[in-house]
């Protein structure tokens, strides 16, 4: 049976791993109508590539064993671009998944260009072709056809061989820690921690005040907490413009609430907004200096803005060279950062960064090495 669906099948399945050391992971989830992802397929294969899917939509199925074998630290779990899969599996146990190997990292260190794509990983690496046709079906639906098992199925053994490649590539490269440095953050269990006094900070708002912030905050926090309690998307309870411009008037009775764009006045005379108009209050009482602080952004020199096109240049420069991604080198926010300062503490002035990009970037900066022209090809030479 490649659907495994008794709690049993699931136990025998997982025993039979606890000795290799690397497994494949993928799921198959379904977000559009909830808050928290719906879990509703898990494919695992151990380097056999006997692989199975697991169906956690049957009554009472008992996923333990699934979930100790991605705690097991002596099983490399692989994924492609797993932050999603591995927010699911945190969300059913509060624990990170570890360690693991993401072979869209891999690939971006390993000259595959920005944030590649499993097919023509795949496509690049084995020549395979896969048939993605049953990508976005509905996989909460049962029973699932057999196209939908074997592109299911296909997604983890495929990456059995996308994972062996791209590891004997890294170490070819003397490339593996920064593979692995990259993997912490995708570990860390403060990326899956949805704090609702921290959901205002994604919403954007003009010309913002300390007084807007806080009230947004306490409004932002709540709609995070409906959405999480009804697991339902938060644009079902309210918009983000809706909670700007609420957050901007910070109406303190009924009829004001009910001025607010998208907000009706049963809305606004209802229970949803008493509980509005009981945060804005409880915003307003907060002292002045715990309010957020608006983020101005400085206004750059001539000189520092001529600076910063020099270094994406030099960046571009650097990352054909040592055929990395040049995403995972630098931000724009971290070139911004070194044309201001030569200390910024910066992703790009650390680690193997620093190596490839950081110390080029300050020598450029200082005028110790220049970017320049010649026989037709962009150049770097010392001054």
């Amino acid at each position: 049976m490649s659907v495994l669906s008794t709690s049993e099948e699931i136990l025998k399945f997982c025993e039979t791993l606890h000795g290799v050391p690397y497994i494949t992971v993928d799921t198959e989830f379904l977000r559009e109508k909830t808050y928290y992802p719906k879990l509703c397929l898990i494919q695992i294969s151990g380097p056999d590539k006997e692989a199975k899917a697991i169906d956690p939509l049957i009554d009472g199925i008992d996923l333990s064993p699934v979930y100790t074998l991605l705690q097991n630290p002596d099983i490399i779990k692989v994924f492609h671009a797993g932050r999603q899969d591995i927010e699911i599996f945190y969300n059913l146990t509060g624990k990170v998944v570890s360690p693991i190997f993401d072979t869209q990292i891999a690939a971006m260190v390993c000259g595959y260009g920005d944030s590649i794509g499993y097919e023509k990983l795949i496509r690049d690496v084995s020549g395979a072709a896969i048939d993605k046709s049953s990508q976005y079906t509905d996989w909460s639906n049962r029973p699932l056809s057999e196209k939908q098992i074997n592109y299911a199925l296909g997604d983890v053994t495929h990456l059995c061989d996308a994972y062996l490649h791209l590891k004997a590539e890294l170490e070819k490269r003397g490339r593996t820690h920064w593979v692995q440095e990259e993997e912490e953050f995708l570990t860390d269990p403060a990326l899956y921690e949805n704090d609702p006094y921290k959901a205002w900070e994604r919403i954007k708002i003009r010309s913002p005040k300390s007084k807007t912030l806080a009230v947004l905050r306490e409004i932002a926090a709540l709609r995070e907490m409906q959405a999480q309690k009804r697991d339902v998307p938060k644009s079902w309870i309210m918009r983000d413009d809706t909670l700007a411009d609420m957050a901007g008037q910070a109406p303190r009775n009924k009829a004001q609430m009910a001025k607010i764009r998208n907000v009706s006045k049963d809305m606004a005379e209802g229970k949803v907004g008493e509980k509005l108009l009981k945060a804005i209050e409880r915003a307003l009482d907060t002292p002045k200096e715990t309010w957020p602080k608006p983020t101005k952004r400085k206004q750059l020199s001539p000189s520092a803005s001529a600076t910063i096109d020099i270094l994406k240049m030099l960046l571009k420069m650097q990352s054909t060279e040592n055929e990395v991604a040049a995403k995972i080198i630098a931000s724009g926010d971290d070139i911004e950062a070194i044309a201001l300062s030569d200390e910024a503490d910066v992703p790009a002035l650390k680690g193997w960064r620093r190596e490839v990009f950081g110390e080029d970037a300050l020598a450029v900066k200082n005028g110790k090495l220049a970017i320049g022209l010649k026989d037709g090809k962009i150049i770097k030479f010392n001054l």
